[in-house]
C-alpha cells in the first residue's frame, strides 16, 4: 500500500515573544554613550576638585568614585545589551514593586537635604528610589501596552491602569517634595501612552488634571512657590535662594565663545553650589564656552535621535516602546537640566545624564542605554538584493 504523503509542517508566524538570533549592537548609539560618559567624567572632575579638596582634603575624591561607577556602568550596559529584551517583561512588575517599596520607605528612613527627603542610605552608598521608578515606568508601561494592543483606545485598558500607576507615584514623590522627578515621570508615562495608542482625547482631560495639580503645588506649597518666585527674578534674594541661579548665569556668561579653558573655571572656586552635580553644565559653559557647550548638546541630540531610530526599527512593539521610553527619559532630563542651568526653567534637582556626580544614577542611566542596545541587537536584518 502506498504511504500517504504527510503535509509540511506549518511555519510558525512571528510574534512578540519569539526570540530571533542576536545580531550586532548599534555601534553609533554605543559610541555616543561612551563619548558622553568619558567627557562627563572629565568635566565632573574639573568641576569638583576644588570642593573635594576643601571637603575631603582629596581633590580626586569624587573623580575616582565617578570613574569607577562609569567603568562599572559601561560594563553593565554591555551585559544588558547581550540580554534578550523580552526578559524585561517578566522583570517589569518586580522592578516597579521594588521602586514603590523604597519610595514608601523614603519619608521614614530617607536622608533629608534642605526641605526635601529623596535619598535612602545603604551604608557605602545612597540612592534615589525615584531613579528605579523611572526604569519601572518604562518597563511596566511597555509590557502593559504590548499586552493590551488594540484595547489601548479604551478607558479601561488604555487609560485607567496607567493613570493609577502615575497617580500613586505622584503622591509618593509629593511626600518627598521631589517635583522634578514628578514632572519627568508624568511626561515619560504620557509619551509611552501616546506612542502606545491611547486615544488623544483622553490626554485633554489628563493634561487639565495635571495642570491643575501643578498649579496647586505652585500656589499652595511654599517650597514650590518660592522656587517659581526666585526663577522669575533671582536678584530678589541674591544672597539666599537666588544665589545659585545667579552664579550659574555668571559662569555661562563668563565662558564667552570659546571658554576660559579646561580646569580654569572661577565659579567652581566654591562660588557655585552643586557645581559637580546638578549645575555641572554651567562649568562646561564657562570652561568650554558657547562652542564647547553646543558640541555637548549636539552629541546629546545625536544620541537621542539614534535612540528613536532604534525604536522605529525595532522588531516588535515591546522593543519599540522600551527604546522610546529610555530615549525619552534621557531627552527630558537633558532638556530640563540645561533649562534649569540657563534659568529657562525654575531651579529643581535634576541631574545631567553622564555628567552629574552620582554613582547609582549613572549606573542606572547606562543600564537603560543597554536596554536600547539590546533592542538594536534584535532588529530585523536589512533586505538585500
Amino acid at each position: 500500500m502506498e504511504q500517504a504523503i504527510k503535509p509540511p509542517k506549518p511555519v510558525k508566524a512571528d510574534s512578540e515573544t519569539e526570540r530571533p538570533p542576536r545580531g550586532p549592537l548599534d555601534v553609533p548609539f554605543a559610541a555616543f554613550v561612551i563619548m558622553l560618559t568619558i567627557i562627563g567624567v572629565i568635566m565632573m572632575f574639573s568641576a569638583s576638585y576644588v570642593r573635594a579638596q576643601q571637603k575631603y582634603d582629596m581633590s580626586t575624591y569624587w573623580f575616582i568614585r565617578q570613574a569607577g561607577f562609569a567603568l562599572a556602568g559601561i560594563a553593565i550596559m554591555f551585559v544588558v545589551s547581550l540580554m534578550d529584551y523580552q526578559y524585561f517583561r517578566a522583570l517589569s512588575l518586580p522592578v516597579m514593586l521594588a521602586a514603590l517599596i523604597f519610595m514608601v520607605m523614603v519619608p521614614f528612613v530617607g536622608l533629608k537635604e534642605g526641605d526635601a527627603i529623596r535619598w535612602i542610605n545603604l551604608g557605602p552608598f545612597s540612592f534615589q528610589p525615584s531613579e528605579i521608578a523611572k526604569l519601572g515606568v518604562i518597563m511596566l508601561f511597555a509590557t502593559l501596552i504590548s499586552q493590551f494592543k488594540d484595547k489601548m483606545r479604551t478607558f479601561k485598558y488604555g487609560v485607567l491602569p496607567f493613570i493609577s500607576i502615575l497617580v500613586l507615584l505622584t503622591f509618593l514623590l509629593y511626600l518627598e517634595k521631589h517635583y522634578s522627578a514628578t514632572i519627568i515621570i508624568l511626561v515619560l508615562g504620557a509619551a509611552l501612552m501616546f506612542v502606545g495608542g491611547t486615544h488623544w482625547g483622553w490626554f485633554a482631560g489628563v493634561f487639565a488634571a495635571g495642570a491643575a495639580g501643578i498649579w496647586y503645588m505652585i500656589t499652595q506649597t511654599e517650597y514650590a512657590a518660592t522656587r517659581i518666585d526666585i526663577w522669575l527674578d533671582p536678584f530678589k534674594d541674591p544672597k539666599g535662594d537666588g544665589f545659585q541661579a545667579i552664579q550659574s548665569l555668571y559662569a555661562l556668561g563668563s565662558g564667552g565663545l570659546f571658554g576660559v579653558g579646561l580646569g580654569k573655571s572661577r565659579q567652581k572656586q566654591l562660588y557655585l553650589p552643586e557645581e559637580h552635580n546638578d549645575f555641572v553644565f554651567a562649568i562646561v559653559g564657562e570652561e568650554l564656552g558657547f562652542v564647547g557647550a553646543c558640541i555637548i548638546m549636539l552629541l546629546y541630540m545625536a544620541l537621542i535621535l539614534r535612540g528613536y531610530w532604534v525604536a522605529i526599527h525595532a522588531r516588535d512593539r515591546f522593543g519599540s516602546l522600551l527604546a522610546t521610553g529610555a530615549t525619552t527619559l534621557l531627552a527630558v532630563q537633558v532638556f530640563l537640566n540645561i533649562g534649569v542651568v540657563s534659568t529657562l526653567l525654575p531651579t529643581t534637582g535634576i541631574t545631567l545624564p553622564f555628567f552629574s556626580y552620582g554613582g547609582t544614577s549613572l549606573i542606572i542611566q547606562l543600564a537603560q542605554m543597554g536596554v536600547v542596545l539590546s533592542v538594536s541587537r534584535h532588529m530585523p536584518a536589512p533586505k538585500t538584493g
